[in-house]
């Protein structure tokens, strides 16, 4: 197989990477940053099939299980009860801020890309609403962050990407089937129910019955410990699976299974996350290799002054604008919402539903928004890296 020099050289940088790791914590070096310029770095040494690699047939497989661990992981980590006694600032940013944020993408999209079709410029701007914390990493595990600022950037990031989801299918259902005759309100209603019934519901229910289950077994010294950790796996592809059976939609089912995950035990639920997130993070640093092994190479072509320019509008007007409005009448001073606002970086979820785009509507003609994601996306993972100690700081001088 030609592809084992990739597999070994990315083991091989994990467990480099691995040993050095706890003495990055507290720089302005991320895992992100390192894998993605390795990528890059490597992508002048490669040959040119590496250039089609994000159509080879492992693609697909390793971006839906890494989409789904991540969906499932980020739910299960929410805690309802914490979250809707300090409510008050998450429920902002997700449901004022994150709203606003694809209104305005696709506002500021629409004259910047001219002749685009005015969907394939929302699925853009939906793609990158979403934040992914663990670029600031500095920022939410630091002491001097107060712990209600890091736990609402934690909550934001867990959640948003969750939300997004629905309407990128929908997005990605209506450019996949203009040249398809049913697409009248009959399609369009049943469309809805199955994604966004079926998928919910047999999600939660996989989730509530599986982590129950577990929960059970474990009590009852059935389940061992390392098949308490395996059950985020089996329990996030279960609720996948069984709901695209049912026509619903897999990914939002993995959310849910997330999110109703009936463990009530906290040490069985440490383990199922912690295993979850472990196996995770080891896909996600494969895909940030990737990203600047084969998505940097075949989107640079693409860029143009346009290009750049919405990539920095993405990452400061179009985030942080809305913030401000959503957190309008908080106690918070205007310095803390501005960076809660600059701490919304893009990172995997953006990466992984613009792969799920390509997938299902091929690269040709999507050349442009791909390549504008794939910038905005690097320029997040090293501007929100370097500067996430530094700015840290900010609450050492106040």
């Amino acid at each position: 197989m030609h592809d084992y020099p990739v597999i070994v050289f990315t083991a091989l940088l994990i467990l480099g990477y691995g040993v050095f790791s706890k003495l990055t914590e507290k720089s302005i070096i991320s895992a992100p940053m390192v894998f993605v310029i390795v990528g890059i770095i490597i992508s002048f040494f490669v040959g040119e099939e590496w250039r089609e690699g994000i159509n080879a047939k492992w693609v697909a497989p390793i971006a839906q299980i890494t989409l789904i661990l991540v969906l499932f992981i980020d739910a299960s980590t929410l805690n309802l009860k914490a979250l809707m006694r300090d409510r008050r600032l998450p429920m902002r940013l997700l449901f004022i801020g994150l709203p606003l944020t694809m209104v305005l993408g696709i506002l500021f999209a629409v004259p910047l890309f001219p002749g685009i079709d005015i969907w394939k410029l929302a699925l853009m701007a939906l793609i990158l609403s979403p934040t992914d914390a663990a670029l600031g990493l500095a920022v939410v595990t630091s002491e001097i962050v107060p712990l209600r600022i890091r736990q609402t950037i934690n909550v934001e990031s867990g959640l948003n990407d969750g939300i997004a989801l629905p309407p990128i299918l929908i997005c990605i259902a209506v450019l996949a089937g203009q040249s398809s005759e049913e697409t009248g309100v009959a399609y369009w209603s049943l469309f809805t129910l199955k994604q966004f019934v079926y998928g919910p519901v047999i999600g939660g229910l996989v989730g509530w019955a599986g982590g129950s289950l577990v929960d059970v077994a474990s009590k009852r010294g059935w389940m061992n410990h390392m098949f308490q950790r395996l059950a985020s796996i089996a329990i996030a592809i279960l609720a996948f699976s069984l709901a695209e059976m049912a026509h619903g939609n897999g990914f939002i089912a993995a959310f849910f299974a997330g999110m109703l995950l009936g463990t009530r035990t906290q040490e069985i639920r440490e383990r199922i996350q912690e295993f979850g997130e472990a196996e995770s993070q080891a896909l996600i640093l494969f895909i940030f290799l990737l990203l600047g092994m084969i998505m940097v190479p075949i989107a640079i072509p693409y860029w143009d002054f346009q290009t750049f320019m919405y990539a920095l509008l993405s990452l400061t007007v179009i985030r942080v604008l809305p913030v401000l409005i959503s957190l309008l009448g908080t106690d918070l001073s205007w310095g803390t919402r501005t960076f809660i606002g600059w701490f919304g970086p893009r990172g995997i979820a953006s990466v992984l539903y613009l792969l799920m785009a390509i997938i299902a509507l091929g690269r040709e003609g999507n050349e442009k928004i791909a390549s504008v994601i794939t910038l905005t996306v690097l320029m997040s993972i090293l501007l929100h890296g370097i500067t996430a100690v530094p700015f840290s700081k900010f609450y050492q001088k106040k």
